[in-house]
């Protein structure tokens, strides 16, 4: 992904923090950027502790048969990226593992609305892992636990369900992680992805899959539907930057975010980097 962001990632286009991450990033071997990204969500979690931030990902607009509380509303486009993701796999009753689980809002939504038997949601960042403990203990069916995706301190075959969104571009070793997750994951289960590639990494990603031991049930790409929502989201994002970042880092805080303009965004509406969905099975 970074080698595509960068060709448009000029320090005026993207904010010069961000240009220099994105060039730190490209240079470095895979460990150093895991590192800079869990070192950025730690510090981010550790400074952003208000509970109405509870969302990180890009959302997705579609027709999706989705009623929501009154509560959940402003966060529509959010979770319609979760319900996107696992809307072919049943969820009551189930065992469920969300890897990377940031600030909790989906798995929270997941817990409450769609009744898994337990879910268990993992992050690397502890800082995030004690905001979500703090945000939502009331939810006896979910538990939040600090750790790696690439070593999963869990049991073979515990969990019927495994979901990832918009988490593994961070991942410093995908053999890892997929391996991981399909020794987690009961035999019959299944195992629902989805985040950002170019087309070129999301065809070596496909051979991985297959190569950890899962069957591809269907894929699917949604790039449209998840430029459609930073759109639609495109105000309200654009104004909690500006009151909760200096002005310094607007432009770089807008970049992550996919904000209309900024070099990510632009790199979906050409076709530079793209957004997929896979569901997989561990027959």
């Amino acid at each position: 992904m970074l080698r595509k962001v960068e060709s448009v990632g000029a320090p005026l286009g993207m904010g010069i923090p961000a240009w220099l991450f994105y060039a730190t990033m490209r240079i470095s071997p895979p460990r150093i950027r895991s590192r800079m990204w869990k070192s950025l969500y730690q510090r981010m979690a550790k400074s952003q502790r208000d509970d109405s931030f509870r969302f990180m990902n890009y959302g997705f607009d579609g027709e999706l048969s989705l009623d929501l509380e009154p509560s959940d509303e402003n966060d529509r486009y959010f979770i319609q990226l979760y319900f996107m993701n696992i809307q072919d796999v049943e969820i009551k009753d189930k065992r469920v593992l969300e890897i990377g689980s940031g600030r909790g809002g989906g798995a929270s939504w997941i817990a409450r609305s769609l009744e898994p038997l337990s879910l268990t949601a993992l992050d690397y960042s502890g800082e995030a892992i004690e905001l979500c403990n703090q945000w939502y203990s009331n939810q006896a069916n979910l538990a939040f636990v600090e750790g790696s995706a690439e070593d999963l301190p869990f049991e073979s075959e515990s969990f019927d369900i495994i979901y990832n969104v918009e988490s593994s571009h961070c991942y410093a070793n995908i053999p890892a992680f997929l391996s991981e997750a399909f020794r987690v994951l009961e035999k019959g289960g299944y195992f629902c992805w989805t985040d950002i590639r170019d087309k070129a990494r999301m065809e070596r990603m496909e051979a991985q899959f297959l190569e950890a031991g899962f069957t591809i049930v269907s894929n699917q790409e949604v790039t449209e539907n998840v430029m459609s929502a930073l759109v639609n989201i495109h105000q309200d994002r654009s104004e909690m930057i500006r009151q909760r970042a200096p002005p310094s880092l607007r432009k770089s805080f807008e970049t992550f975010g996919g904000v209309p303009g900024t070099p990510i965004f632009e790199s979906f509406k050409s076709g530079r980097l793209n957004y997929f969905r896979y569901l997989l099975t561990k027959n």
